[in-house]
């Protein structure tokens, strides 16, 4: 049997060979003198997968993030930043400053264009969930996932030497579809490493710090983009990581969802007038679940734990390769999560426990309802619990105002950051098309304790999910058909539990009006891999 990976000549309907070989036809320039020049920060931008608002230590969860602790403590945490609610179309505003529905990479400019462009080296390791291959938008070198998700021990439909097949999603499975693996250039369908000890997150660290040691000695500043899979599911940890959390979930989610509204509070986190939301719905009370009932879904946490806690390990590697070689003190490290927690616990055999190449599970609804604390909602949805994340911004020789910052941003703020720092001038063209300002604010007056201009209005969308923020209000509709508008003021009600809908009929009016032309404006970015033409 030949478990060879296969070259593909095409990944999510995007034809690769013309990509790889597409002249740019765009010039950024960056007036920029030599002084000027040695002055200009690396930037790291760490992206985690699927994990809530709550989870690391400096945000109130029980997982042991030294590393994101420390940036934390000598940087800044934001309260009050949102992302996509979804896996790709946060990602698609990551690159490139824009709302996700109105993104088409090859009509846009990218982090890593910008950055190349000013003389930056360009750097990613990890999950690209985009059309094509980073290394045509913009990106020196890369390796990691070019798809959503994927078994973290082994991406292919084959058995590694020595084990069992690996676990797969249902649907992957009926249909026989494999997810596709990136190294450089090259795009490979039926993924089987070698490597006895190959996991993605640890695969995505390493290369990281290699090409860091690797580029140690340019005079050029860096862009580093390590996007990594975990916590997004499968549930799949080192014996050793789940070890470490084996009783901490022990006492159940209600139990540990008041510790932690409790350390958000202190820690400042949340206002302290905010009430804790109830127990999702379709929640079960901890108390009412069965001996062994309990015994799986604290087991199910605890690898989910693991999985944040390896990914922490491998950021201080991270850390200890920028002190190696010098280049910490001017480096700017932003940390994020692409969404909330992960509701779903369906779609995969129950009967294999979670953690090794076999299995294939997810937390599902009652830990991420804990997960999403305080917030009510999950991924995919408009709602706090699925767009709120957490941001850690660390800066030595520049970010000097340490602690909170309470400041509204939004994912699409990284390029328009990105071009500020970098001193990159945007383009008309890019890739013979015409290209528009992004929707994204630069955070650097946030990151040097400065206001900014902030967001007449801000808008959210993903499947039939929408929503609007203006001022303190927001509009939004749950992400199912027919579902009616519900109207909050964060202000009072950050949560989202008292819904005044039918209090302010004109406003609902006025900001449905709004969220209306906003969709008509560009093609909703309806999945990860893909946009469709279908317009709202």
């Amino acid at each position: 049997r030949n478990t060879a990976p296969r070259p593909l000549k095409f990944v999510m309907r995007v034809n690769q060979s013309f990509l790889l070989f597409l002249p740019i036809t765009w010039q950024l320039t960056a007036s920029l003198n030599a002084q000027e020049a040695t002055e200009r920060p690396n930037i790291v931008i760490i992206l985690a997968d699927d994990m809530g608002y709550c989870d690391i230590g400096c945000y109130g969860g029980e997982v042991k993030t030294p590393n994101l602790d420390k940036l934390a403590a000598e940087g800044l945490r934001f309260t009050n930043f949102y992302n996509n609610a979804k896996c790709g179309s946060t990602r698609a505003a990551l690159l490139t400053g824009h709302y996700a529905h109105d993104t088409r990479l090859k009509k846009s400019i990218t982090i890593a264009d910008a950055a190349k462009s000013a003389g930056y080296r360009t750097l990613m390791a990890g999950k690209w969930h985009q059309e094509g291959n980073p290394t045509s938008f913009g990106f020196d070198r890369y390796t990691g996932l070019l798809d959503g998700c994927c078994n973290f021990w082994n991406p292919g439909l084959d058995a590694k030497k020595g084990e069992p097949k690996p676990g797969r999603k249902t649907f992957m499975v009926n249909q026989k579809k494999s997810r596709v693996w990136g190294i450089e250039k090259q795009a490979f369908e039926n993924y089987v490493p070698e490597d006895p000890n190959f996991y993605t997150t640890d695969l995505f660290t390493n290369y990281a710090v290699e090409r860091l040691e690797e580029y140690k000695d340019e005079a050029k500043p860096f862009l580093l983009y390590l996007s990594y899979t975990a916590p997004h599911y499968p549930l799949h940890a080192w014996p050793e990581d789940i070890a470490k959390y084996k009783d901490t979930y022990a006492i159940g989610w209600d139990s540990i969802r008041e510790q932690r509204f409790a350390r958000l509070k202190t820690m400042g986190l949340i206002p302290e007038t905010t009430s804790l939301t109830p127990r999702n719905p379709e929640v079960k009370a901890w108390t009412t679940l069965s001996k062994e009932e309990r015994a799986r879904e604290s087991y199910k946490m605890a690898v989910y734990a693991a999985m944040i806690d390896r990914m922490d390990q491998g950021i201080g590697k991270v850390l200890t390769k920028l002190d190696e070689i010098k280049k910490r003190e001017n480096t700017l490290i932003l940390f994020l999560s692409d969404n909330g927690a992960e509701p779903s616990a369906a779609d995969f055999d129950p009967n294999v426990p979670p953690g090794p190449v076999e299995s294939y599970r997810a937390i599902g609804r009652g830990w991420a309802n804990l997960s999403n604390l305080p917030y009510r909602g999950f991924k995919s949805t408009s709602f706090e619990g699925g767009t709120k994340t957490p941001l850690i911004a660390s800066w030595p020789a520049q970010i000097t105002n340490t602690g909170l910052n309470h400041g509204m941003g939004h994912v699409m703020d990284f390029l328009p950051t990105v071009i500020e720092l970098s001193g990159a001038t945007y383009p008309t063209q890019i890739r013979d098309h015409e290209v528009v300002l992004p929707h994204g604010h630069s955070l650097v007056p946030l990151l040097h304790g400065k206001p900014r201009p902030g967001y007449e209005q801000l808008f959210f969308s993903f499947g039939d999910s929408r929503a609007v923020i203006e001022g303190d209000w927001k509009l939004v509709r749950a992400n199912r058909k027919n579902a009616s508008w519900e109207l909050y003021n964060l202000s009072q009600d950050p949560t989202e539990r008292n819904n005044l809908a039918t209090k302010h009929s004109e406003r609902i009016a006025d900001l449905t009006a709004k969220i209306t032309r906003w969709n008509k404006e560009g093609i909703l970015y309806q999945t990860g891999n893909s946009h469709h033409s279908k317009k709202n």
